[in-house]
């Protein structure tokens, strides 16, 4: 019996440590609720002399439960919006109803809170327009008023500690943004930071975090917080991605709500409870209890969400289907809500885009939810998860050429087709330019719509040119699909002569091309790499430039047409090497399905002695590998 007794306690002990460590996520019911079993702090009224004012100002500043001045305390400054002023949290907010039960829970470290007015005028009073540009002029000149007048006063008059681990500034709105710019902007006077909902006043994230290291160096927390209905969200998410490209540590978190104290008193629980003890940065990224609508959503749809660890969460509506899963390659079982929802979490999803699918009772469906994509043979639905380093492909302020749908009769086929052509910023304008030319094709399951949506080949051109990294060039994504199969000598003879004899004839009619070898490329992923490599290899009087991605002949498929090829290759190897400036070939790591017949034709190439250049990015047989192939490949051209 005493044994099971000892085995209870320690399962007992084992739960409670367990569940200590949840990760609490939103502040629980009743947390603005004043408890009046428990001790409370005070809230006094200060007057301090402002020497950059000229006057004497006003200040809330709240002392903890058991306050004494024989112990020293950390400092959190908490500033108030535009409509507001010293008062505004405590009429709104209750921060000493919030602070007071976090402290009788336990989850708080005693510290002082200072809430002042932070409009920098000798007339602060929050009256008449309070948008007049010499009262939002006072919020920028309030920095100065805090940093020499204010906080002085504060280490002389109250028992605090005064180095800067033990200091901390937060705000909401218009004092959000104060509270990032001026705890950036001194870092050797603030180790935490918090900003909720932060208004049109926060400085440019380059402006705010100019020196990335010192930021990841100095700060303790950085929390970036709003609520997703909020119409201020914007400031906070442009700072979020500069943080997230630049590596600096922060808590980015989202929660149901708009500009309002139901978003701002749960950032000040949340917020507060992280102040001046250690922190675990690892968890940094799983506070949020919401994520961003993906960016391939349709208009104002909330969900797919993406996490700030790259987790996603789905949902759909369906209140008589049976059965869901989400199909993301891994295939997720979701769960149905009283409500007829139903929604799943996924696990850590990878850079870039991703094909999905809901199976509704064993059909696979696209998500009303998300935009389409032809990819897999039909229409399925994407996610686009952004990463550190998709800047090369993000929307940017510089010059932007067009993508143009055309329809044209192909000769070769007897049908008529379709392809997309990306005209360099210009184009109309300077027209008597001539330039170059990259023929591009997509792979099996899809078509010329492929590298023009998926391949976001418009915004990687845009930013290359724009860098100086890339030649100007017209840039045609054409339909690699043949009436017979791509894989078969028939369907690689008829995509031969359709290029030759009815695409490029017609490309260099109807636009301003060069049509030298020297001017022209051609690339392909996957079916488009194949097709590729026969129509290129075999025709180096029309190509200077190869790009092979993700491809190579499939051996268990392909051995004809292969050995042909190599025969040809060794018998022309000096001519091909010769007329071919870049023969780049590229695979997506390991995990890439075509990778093994790669290393077997490159290995063949080697023998042959044909010249090539190889490159890999890991990600496999995917969208986000051929994205970055196409950014490297054209800066290899022309």
């Amino acid at each position: 019996m005493k044994r099971f007794f000892k085995l209870l306690f320690v399962f007992c002990l084992f739960a409670s440590t367990t569940i200590g460590q949840e990760l609490e996520k939103e502040a629980p019911a009743g947390f603005d609720q004043i408890q009046a079993a428990i001790p409370h702090g005070k809230i006094d009224s200060i007057q301090y002399n402002s020497k950059t004012v000229g006057s004497t100002r006003k200040s809330l500043v709240y002392t903890p439960p058991g306050y004494s001045k024989k112990v020293k305390y950390p400092v959190l400054y908490l500033l108030h919006g535009i409509g507001g002023d010293e008062k505004e949290w405590l009429k709104g907010g209750h921060p000493e109803v919030i602070l007071d039960n976090l402290y009788a829970e336990g989850k708080l470290e005693p510290m002082i809170v200072v809430m002042p007015n932070g409009r920098a005028m000798k007339d602060d009073r929050a009256t008449g327009n309070i948008m007049a540009p010499e009262k939002v002029e006072a919020f920028a000149t309030f920095e100065k008023d805090l940093l020499n007048d204010l906080i002085p006063f504060i280490e002389k008059k109250y028992p605090v500690l005064t180095d800067r681990e033990n200091r901390a500034i937060a705000g909401l709105s218009m004092g959000g943004g104060q509270s990032l710019n001026f705890g950036l902007g001194n870092l050797d006077k603030f180790a935490w930071v918090g900003g909720f909902s932060s208004a049109p006043n926060t400085k440019a994230p380059e402006v705010l975090v100019p020196d990335p290291a010192k930021a990841k160096e100095l700060l303790k927390v950085l929390w970036i917080s709003c609520g997703d209905e909020d119409g201020l969200l914007s400031f906070s998410k442009r700072t979020h991605d500069y943080l997230i490209k630049e590596e600096v540590p922060h808590i980015y978190y989202l929660e149901s709500g708009g500009h309002d104290f139901k978003v701002w008193k749960n950032g000040l629980y949340m917020f507060s409870q992280l102040l001046f003890k250690p922190v675990d940065q690892s968890k940094f990224n799983k506070y949020s209890p919401l994520g961003t609508p993906a960016a391939t959503n349709i208009r104002n749809s909330k969900y797919p969400q993406i996490y700030p660890d790259h987790r996603a969460k789905f949902r759909i509506k369906a209140p008589d289907s049976e059965k869901i899963q989400l199909d993301l390659g891994r295939k997720y079982d979701m769960v149905k809500g009283e409500d007829g929802v139903w929604e799943v979490m996924t696990d850590s999803l990878s850079e870039g885009f991703h094909y999905y699918s809901m199976i509704i009772d064993g059909v696979a469906v696209v998500d009303p939810s998300s935009e389409a994509f032809y990819g897999m043979g039909r229409y399925a639905s994407g996610i686009e998860v952004p990463f550190k380093g998709d800047g090369y492909y993000q929307l940017k302020n510089v010059p932007h050429g067009e993508v143009r749908r055309v329809r044209y009769f192909s000769t070769a086929l007897r049908s008529w087709r379709q392809f997309f052509i990306y005209t360099p910023p210009g184009y109309d304008a300077n027209t008597a330019e001539t330039y170059p030319t990259l023929y591009i094709y997509h792979g099996g399951g899809e078509d010329e719509a492929g590298w023009a949506r998926q391949g976001k080949t418009d915004l990687i051109l845009d930013n290359l040119i724009a860098e100086g990294k890339a030649k100007k060039m017209l840039v045609v994504m054409a339909d690699g699909n043949m009436p017979a199969s791509a894989f078969i000598d028939n369907g690689l003879k008829q995509f031969e002569r359709e290029l030759k004899e009815s695409l490029i004839p017609y490309v260099e009619k109807n636009y301003r091309v060069k049509s030298n070898a020297s001017d022209r490329a051609l690339a392909g992923l996957s079916m488009g790499g194949i097709q590729t490599l026969y129509a290129g290899v075999n025709n180096t009087d029309l190509f200077s430039y190869l790009g092979v991605f993700s491809s190579g002949w499939i051996a268990s498929r392909q051995t004809e047409i292969a050995d042909a090829q190599y025969a040809y290759m060794k018998e022309n190897a000096s001519k091909i090497n010769q007329n071919l400036k870049s023969f780049w070939i590229a695979m997506g790591g390991k995990q890439d399905i075509a990778y093994e017949n790669c290393q077997i034709m490159m290995k063949k190439f080697d023998e042959i002695g044909v010249d090539y250049t190889y490159s890999e990015y890991p990600g496999g047989h995917t969208w986000p590998v051929w994205r970055n192939n196409l950014y490297n490949f054209a800066q290899e051209i022309f």
